[in-house]
Order: structure tokens, then sequence, then C-alpha cells
């Protein structure tokens, strides 16, 4: 018969012994779930208001404390990334066009358009595509924009941008406070982290959110 290895500690030492072990074993799976499938970010700055918040006061934010949210590491690696989804990325170099030091540090924005389709800001701050080889023009349905934060964005107002192929076109909800893809261009497909899936925190703004799966 085999004996347990801590079987011959005392009965103290054992016990302790089994909780050390166990709590390491629940720590390193905890570290392995967040660096490999479920990684938690907070919300910087005002470019998702009002979908995410970020807090005051920061220029924009309007929660009294940053959200937090759990993204999915894996949903790109067995699929596709799909329009609508907020997507946490590495910012691409040229971000630095934004005024700071952004390039290689971490982004959060909606995905809007896809390899090879063209994207366009009407007169009205309404976004329109055009999928690759078409000629017309569909507009998308963003109830998540007010139209008053869709009107601010006057300076886009007209212009149009091609996605290349293998990458993303992305775009806060905040679009007069939001510096993203209409000054920095795509994003490449290997730049994108995953979609967020979860807020969990604060507590009164505890959602989840469907297709980040």
């Amino acid at each position: 018969m085999s004996l347990h290895p801590l079987s011959r500690l005392p009965d103290p030492w054992r016990k302790v012994v089994d909780w050390v072990l166990t709590l390491a074993v629940a720590i390193g799976f905890v570290l392995v779930f967040e660096a490999e499938v479920a990684k938690p970010y907070r919300i910087p700055s005002a470019s998702m208001e009002h979908t995410l918040h970020c807090a005051r006061p920061a220029s924009g934010c309007t929660g009294a404390t940053s959200d937090r949210v759990l993204v999915n590491r894996l949903a790109y690696v067995f699929g596709s990334p799909q329009r609508g989804q907020i997507v946490v990325f590495t910012a691409p170099p040229k971000a630095n066009l934004c005024g700071g030091s952004d390039a290689g540090t971490t982004f959060v924005k909606r995905l809007i358009g896809l390899p090879g389709e063209t994207v366009r800001e009407d007169g009205s701050g309404f976004i329109l595509i055009r999928h690759p080889g078409a000629t017309r023009w569909t507009r998308l349905d963003e109830p998540y924009v007010p139209a008053r934060t869709r009107r601010a964005d006057t300076s886009n107002f007209g212009r149009a941008w091609h996605v290349p192929n293998g990458e993303y076109f992305m775009l806060g909800d905040n679009r007069s406070n939001s510096c993203d893809s209409r000054k920095w261009g795509s994003v490449p497909r290997s730049s994108l982290i995953g979609p967020v899936i979860f807020t969990y925190w604060p507590p009164d703004r505890i959602s989840y959110r469907q297709g980040a799966w």
C-alpha cells in the first residue's frame, strides 16, 4: 500500500502544506486563465463613452471610477473578428498622431470596417459601408452613438477610407472625442487582442456582451 506524500508529517503541518498546495494550484490556474483566456483591462479614456466609462476628472469622462472589462483572448484564435464587437488591440505606430506616445499601447474601440471594405462618414455623421466589388453603400445601424455625439463629429464628414486586406477599421463610440482609424489607419489582425466579453466593475455597470465568444 502506498502512502500519501504528506502522511509522514504531523497533522497540523500536513493541513498547512495541503492548504498551501491548494492555494498555489488555484493561483496558478487564475494566472494561466488571465494570460491565455480572459484578461482584465481598465478603460483609460473617453473615446468609448457612454458605452464604457472612464473616471472623472479626466477629459470627457463621466464615471466615478473607470470601467474594468474582461477580454476574450481566444476569440480570434478560433474565429474571425466581427463588425460591432468592442475590441482591445495594440495601437499602430501612427497612433502617435493623436498627440502623445500612444503607439504600442493598448486601445479599445469598436470594430466597424472589415478587410477589403470601404468606410465612409456622410455629411450627418452616419457611417456607411461599401463591400468589396459593390457599388452601393449600406448605412450602419449604430444605436450606441447618440445623435448629439454623431453630429458633433464634423471634422470627418464626407471622408472615406479603404480597409486593406487583413486589417480592420476601428472607431470610438464617442466619435467627436476619439482618435481612431480615421486618423491613424486600419489595424492588422495580428494586433487584435480580443473582444470585450464582460464589464465586471463597478458593480452597478456589470454587463455581458454577446457575440464575443
